[in-house]
């Protein structure tokens, strides 16, 4: 493989070379980091080259340069969450869970990436620390909230990227840069370290140029070996939302061509509705988004202090909105919820569901950055997709499906019920747009 991993297996190159390229990039990028850890990462770039001349590698991926979103503590390093408001607390005095994994295998942080503020918002716009955007598509939205990690895996900063996913900040970003992305089941990942929005829906998840790279993320943010799963044979079309109104028709049309991939390579792909996709749609509509209502729960202190003028007034706007709630409607929420986890188990029966994870193309930058208004409506828009897999706790693999007619990338939802995550991530090595040579595995 021509990965990081098999160029130092090889002797090709050295972690003090991958390190030191990784950070010139980082440093020639603008917006999409908040912090750099130049030194630190060169420290341990030099003790990881002196392990493997040794010949006593931590394993295969020591030495290996990831990005990590301002939510996860590292070390010495200021957890922002895209703020203002945090820019004086404390540095982190330990490593969040699973950088602290990543670390065992010798991995490298060296840096932290941008973010939506408080990493909420689906279109990726910071006004504090800047918007990142995309190499060859710089007038258009990163995605978010996890904007800075995708941007530089895009960029080819570093190879694989640490996010988080609340209503699809891991997978909207993945879908509008041409990536792959990863959202567990909630609880996969130990979570201890990472700044949440709304516990009961944050996940942390990859980002990554392909979908076998999620898969071996996966393993290594867990603390465990990469396995094999057998790739799952049925997959169901979820017809109800390609026949959403806000469907571009480059985006269903490549959903469909990929899913005649997947029928070539022997797998079994139905076209169907199923029931709980559109019930959960119908609540989340009807009582409005509980992942919402947690974060202006969890930000209520804040927002009653003086430091509310320091923070996004498009973030303020959202807060404010999901704190008027009725407390009626989270209980009927929480109700409805429990039951459709529990019948989507059975109206998918082991097979994979195949949607669009965004129903349009990464929109342009100036747009929404300069009209609250449409920033509101567009970012709703771009999140009704992700936000009913977050609602029913779907394992969810975003990987690119093709182009539309601007060039602009499209993307693939490949999702399972709670639990599923392992058939997901297999399923996810079947997609025919993900073979790419830079693979850091």
């Amino acid at each position: 493989m021509a990965g990081q991993a098999r160029l130092l297996i090889e002797h090709i190159e050295t972690p003090d070379m991958l390190v030191g390229a990784a950070l010139d990039k980082a440093r020639a990028s603008t917006g999409v980091f908040i912090s750099l850890m130049e030194e630190a990462a060169l420290a341990e770039a030099a003790a990881a080259s002196r392990r493997r001349s040794a010949g006593a590698a931590l394993s295969d991926f020591d030495g290996i340069p990831f990005a990590v979103k301002d939510l996860f503590d590292v070390v010495g390093s200021v957890t922002s969450a895209g703020s203002r408001t945090r820019l004086a607390v404390p540095a982190a005095p330990r490593d969040s869970a699973i950088v602290a994994n990543l670390r065992k295998l010798g991995m490298i942080p060296i840096g932290k990436t941008n973010l939506s503020e408080f990493a909420f918002s689906g279109l990726g716009l910071n006004p504090h620390f800047g918007t990142p955007t995309a190499l060859g598509r710089e007038d258009r939205v990163p995605g978010g909230s996890s904007s800075g990690s995708a941007i530089a895996v895009q960029r080819g900063i570093v190879p694989v990227a640490l996010g988080t996913d609340t209503a699809g900040s891991v997978r909207v970003p993945a879908a509008f840069n041409g990536i792959a992305g990863f959202r567990p089941s909630w609880g996969r990942y130990d979570m201890h370290g990472v700044y949440p929005l709304a516990a009961s829906f944050d996940t942390a998840g990859p980002l990554a140029k392909n979908a076998e790279d999620c898969v071996v993320m996966d393993a290594l943010m867990r603390g465990v070996a990469p396995t094999n799963t057998t790739a799952p044979r049925r997959f169901i079309i979820e017809r109800s939302l390609l026949d959403d109104p806000d469907l571009e028709p480059a985006v269903g049309q490549n959903l469909l061509a990929f899913a005649d991939l997947l029928r070539s390579d022997g797998r079994l792909v139905e076209p169907r509705v199923i029931p709980s996709i559109g019930r959960a749609r119908a609540a989340i509509g009807e009582f409005g988004w509980p992942g919402g209502v947690e974060a202006a729960a969890f930000h209520r202190d804040l927002l009653a202090s003086t430091e509310r003028a320091l923070i996004d007034p498009r973030v303020v706007a959202r807060l404010d909105f999901a704190a008027a709630t009725p407390p009626e409607n989270m209980i009927a929420l929480r109700r409805i919820r429990t039951g459709l986890i529990r019948a989507l188990r059975h109206e998918l029966d082991g097979a994979i569901l195949l949607q669009p994870t965004v129903p349009h193309v990464a929109p342009l930058l100036a747009p929404p950055a300069s009209n609250d208004e449409l920033f509101a409506r567009l970012n709703l828009r771009t999140l009704s997709m992700t936000m009913i897999g977050s609602f029913l706790d779907m394992p969810g693999l975003a990987v690119a499906s093709g182009t539309d007619p601007q060039g602009l990338p499209t993307s693939v939802l490949l999702t399972g019920a709670s639990g599923f995550d392992d058939a997901v991530l297999a399923a996810g090595r079947l997609a025919p747009l993900d073979h790419g040579s830079d693979s850091f595995s």
